[in-house]
């Protein structure tokens, strides 16, 4: 894939999501055929999307990556821009997904560069000052986003679209056990849901590192001050227009969203 191909398809891209509307897939000439294709696309919505706030993972069990059919996890960028604040409104007009992701959050304190060995867990959580209760609202560009499989889903962002992270916690977090942390997601006065953080790629600290890896695999830094969002802790709560959204993580932490029209 050259330089103007991946801009033709991320152009494509960004252009149904400006809209709202989707596309079938990408055209045949500027489709991505593997994952670092994908991600070529993927970067070019930052120089029109950005600044860059952080990054997510989707598909980060093994029931996530059967229902959009994937072998594996999919890295995407949280773009500043969307980015709502605790307690805030989302956007929802036109979300075919529907649903909210409650999901444990790092945010960086020093750069993890591009590197051949791999970033072992506890390298990776030195570098991690603060974590978070956090929420996702996905969504995807393409009409049928369970069909067009892995490179074509991280050019579209991995499903990325609106994000929100709670205030840093006050709890001693390095001494929990994140994988059997508990985790409540409500949309309330109708359901919750309950789960733990080994749900997100058998520990949210496992995610944050494959993220890490990841990126220093395409060349990309990690960067003190971006937050990386490491996957639903909790089967996706299904959203309408009105419902409030809380993710609680008890001693850690609460977050809480309202779906808007």
């Amino acid at each position: 894939m050259n330089h103007a191909a991946a801009q033709a398809a991320s152009d494509l891209l960004r252009a149904a999501w400006m809209a709202g509307g989707v596309i079938d897939e990408l055209p045949e000439a500027v489709r991505p055929r593997t994952r670092a294709e994908g991600y070529a696309v993927q970067a070019r919505l930052e120089q029109s999307m950005g600044p860059l706030y952080g990054w997510k993972i989707a598909a980060t069990s093994a029931a996530g990556q059967a229902h959009i059919n994937v072998d594996g996890p999919l890295a995407g960028r949280i773009f500043s821009t969307r980015v709502i604040p605790d307690g805030g409104i989302v956007p929802f007009a036109g979300n075919r997904m529907a649903v909210a992701e409650p999901e444990f959050a790092f945010r960086m304190g020093r750069d993890l560069p591009p590197r051949e060995k791999p970033y072992s867990v506890d390298e990776t959580l030195d570098a991690v000052a603060s974590l978070h209760p956090a929420i996702e609202i996905p969504d995807s560009r393409y009409a049928d986003f369970l069909r067009v499989g892995a490179a074509q889903l991280i050019a579209d962002n991995a499903c990325g679209h609106y994000f929100l992270a709670g205030a840093a916690t006050d709890a001693d977090w390095r001494r929990i056990d994140l994988a059997a942390h508990p985790v409540v997601g409500r949309v309330e006065g109708r359901y919750q849901r309950e789960g733990v953080g080994a749900n997100a790629l058998g520990d949210p600290r496992v995610a944050l590192t494959w993220l890490a890896n990841e990126l220093s695999s395409i060349g990309v830094t990690l960067r003190a001050g971006e937050t990386v969002t490491t996957g639903v802790c909790v089967q996706p709560l299904e959203i309408v227009a009105g419902d409030v959204v809380t993710i609680d993580l008890g001693a850690i932490g609460r977050a809480q969203i309202t779906i808007g029209s």
